[in-house]
């Protein structure tokens, strides 16, 4: 099986249309045809079912998709480790993240180290808490910016970067919204609004209040952490909110106050595979960040 034959096998397998597979590939369809025959011939099955030029994977050509993507993966790494040990400062680094670093944390990072690397190229993808942990432990990328770090996760390793405050957010016509400080149990008859159940910085609110010995009203839910600020700025409740996610856009109408008694935290770090080794614009990236943030 030639590198060739894959490549041209994994196009009209996504496409299921050989002229359109090869169009993409910028080959003639007949080459694509030939090699998709020789390459059956070669393994002595039928990879598709064929209705004209519209195609559809056969079972066990869906299995050698599978196996032929993980092959194609690791050649793509294996070229980009190469051009890389040669000028990690010129490589790309691919990292995922969650929104919450999305609007600062993230990009000020990325800033500093283009500042020092200007050639330093990004590919970036947004993905939810547990997304993050299966993209790395599965090979979708290497690194990955998280917060919090997971908890028993054996499949990853994590590097704690930093801790940040957990603040409240409030109407500023709040009776709460004159102090200079907040006590989370003052808060203990609001209306909060709240990120949807099941996500990881929900949980974080709830076991806050749970310690003090009361469960929060939740009125409200919101999608994302611009959802929440929208309904606070609204005047439908208040809000528990990562500090990080205010430094540049807190809304009209809402104020920001610091937590005491307890201060409420999260921790944020980074993510890279347990079993594989970081290619090395990524590693300098990785060891970068740990210098960026202990700074």
């Amino acid at each position: 099986m030639e590198v060739r034959q894959m490549r041209y096998f994994m196009e009209v397998a996504k496409r299921e249309h050989v002229t359109e597979a090869a169009n993409a590939l910028h080959v003639a369809q007949s080459s694509v045809s030939r090699q998709l025959v020789q390459l059956e011939s070669e393994l002595g099955v039928d990879l598709f079912v064929r209705k004209g030029r519209r195609v559809k994977l056969t079972p066990i050509g869906r299995i050698l998709l599978e196996r032929v993507e993980g092959i194609m993966h690791s050649i793509g790494e294996a070229e980009r480790e190469v051009k890389e040990y040669l000028a990690p400062e010129k490589g790309v680094v691919r990292i995922a993240f969650p929104i919450s670093l999305a609007a600062h944390v993230l990009p000020t990072a990325i800033y500093a180290f283009r500042q020092r690397y200007p050639q330093a190229q990004f590919q970036m993808k947004q993905a939810l808490y547990h997304d993050l942990i299966d993209g790395v432990a599965g090979g979708e990328f290497n690194l990955a910016m998280i917060a919090p770090l997971p908890e028993g996760e054996p499949r990853v390793r994590q590097r704690l970067l930093f801790t940040e405050r957990i603040v409240a957010l409030l109407p500023a016509a709040h009776p709460l919204a004159g102090r200079d400080a907040i006590r989370l149990a003052d808060m203990r008859e609001e209306a909060f609004v709240t990120l949807p159940e099941g996500t990881v910085f929900r949980r974080i609110v709830l076991q806050a209040c749970q310690q003090l010995g009361f469960v929060p009203r939740i009125a409200f839910e919101g999608d994302d952490i611009d959802a929440l600020k929208g309904l606070v700025s609204a005047g439908l409740g208040i809000a528990l909110m990562p500090e990080v996610t205010l430094v540049d856009n807190i809304p009209q109408s809402t104020v920001k106050k610091p937590l005491v008694d307890p201060d409420v935290t999260r921790t944020i770090g980074v993510l890279c595979p347990q079993g594989r080794k970081l290619l090395p614009t990524e590693a300098l990236f990785y060891q970068f960040l740990t210098e960026f943030y202990a700074d």
